[in-house]
């Protein structure tokens, strides 16, 4: 789809409507950056005075995380490294130990090495640029694109699951967009963008807050949608998904053991010795001579509690030693330095 054709993919009113006259893409642009302004969540990475660097962070910490458990762990960052410079003059573990709950930890070890980068190739200073964003360590197109539209307002195409959804429903009368992205959606959310730089930017952020709380995946609140009359998916009877989404499995995966075991990681100061880690105490008081596990009963008691197969607990942890999540040293494993 180009520019000259996007109108004409916005959908008819549903036959009911009192006016059958769709609407046009500059009175969509407008509906849905009025809901946003009367709105959206009082967020501080939305804040006039939070710094592209606090905006790069909330980024990366919103993937695959809801915004109730990135919130303290946002502050909590924000608070201890102000700046790019500050993450990078601490070890790498520091992040990783930081990084609470949030799951997926080696976003951390991402957030510490492309605040490396920012410091040795940009002074300190985020880039701005699109293309820049983009050559940092673990930044990939969605986090370069949102970082240069909602940090320096640049006219970005910024695609995410909410954006996708609420265009499949709206724009192609899908209950859901396809299981991955593909390079035709891409090619649409171009099309609809405003050619205004400003407006561009309130309209990538006003459709992802719609497809965050309004138009949701499974029980989506269409009567307070502001484009609900021109929505192609309600006009078309609100048909089922072709698909039905499978959420990523936790119990008794590799996952499970890998976090469990960077949690005991998390809460010590001093190496922990591999046979605690992969051995299973009768007695987690009497398992060290050191006394570590005394003070960490919680989390090696979690660990222990899985039950995992010894040959899961060696991969779980040749797979945190592969990743840069943990190092191992003579006297025990322990973060990264």
């Amino acid at each position: 789809m180009t520019p000259g054709t996007a109108a004409s993919a916005v959908p008819r009113r549903p036959a009911d409507a009192v006016d059958d006259a769709p609407p046009t893409l500059p009175e969509l642009h407008r509906r849905v950056t009025d809901w946003f302004a009367g709105s959206a969540r009082d967020l501080p990475w939305r804040e006039a005075t939070c710094s592209p660097w606090g905006i790069l962070v909330s980024e990366v910490m919103l993937q695959q995380t809801p915004v109730v458990r990135v919130l303290p762990v946002w502050h909590e960052w924000l608070d201890r490294w102000p700046s790019p410079a500050d993450l990078a003059a601490e070890p790498s573990g520091s992040a990783v130990r930081h990084w609470g709950r949030l799951g997926y930890p080696r976003r951390a070890l991402r957030l510490h090495a492309a605040a490396t980068a920012v410091v040795e190739r940009h002074g300190g200073a985020v880039p701005a640029t699109y293309d820049d964003l983009l050559a940092l360590p673990g930044v990939g197109t969605y986090t370069a694109a949102a970082v240069a539209a909602f940090a320096f307002g640049r006219r970005e195409t910024v695609v995410d699951t909410n954006i996708r959804r609420v265009h499949a429903r709206l724009f192609a009368g899908s209950a859901l967009p396809a299981p991955a992205l593909t390079a035709a959606e891409t090619q649409r959310a171009a099309a609809l963008l405003p050619h205004d730089e400003a407006l561009s930017v309130r309209w990538n952020a006003a459709v992802m807050e719609l497809g965050a709380v309004v138009c949701t995946a499974r029980a989506p609140q269409c009567s307070a949608c502001p484009v609900l009359d021109a929505c192609a998916w309600v006009a078309a009877g609100r048909p089922a998904p072709d698909y039905v989404p499978r959420g990523q499995a936790w119990a008794g995966t590799d996952r499970q053991v890998r976090g469990a075991i960077v949690a005991v990681l998390r809460h010590s100061d001093a190496p922990i010795p591999r046979s605690l880690l992969l051995d299973t105490p009768v007695d987690l008081t009497m398992a060290s001579a050191g006394g570590t596990a005394a003070v960490l009963p919680g989390p090696l008691a979690a660990l222990h509690g899985l039950q995992a197969p010894a040959e899961q607990l060696e991969r779980a942890l040749a797979g945190l030693l592969a990743d840069g999540l943990a190092e191992e040293r003579a006297d025990g494993v322990r973060l990264p330095g």
